[in-house]
């Protein structure tokens, strides 16, 4: 479980620094991006049980 947290969280930071260091506007769409990461980190955890 620590495992899969850790990857979630870890999509969320690592897509929102890539997408500030790509040029995006502000943060708010860097974390949209970072949401977006997530979210694909979840379905993934919970397909691959």
């Amino acid at each position: 479980m620590r495992r899969d947290l850790l990857l979630m969280f870890g999509a969320l930071v690592l897509a929102s620094a890539i997408a500030g260091a790509l040029g995006a506007p502000n943060l708010g769409t860097a974390l949209a991006f970072g949401q977006i990461a997530f979210a694909l980190s979840v379905v993934y955890v919970m397909l691959r049980r």
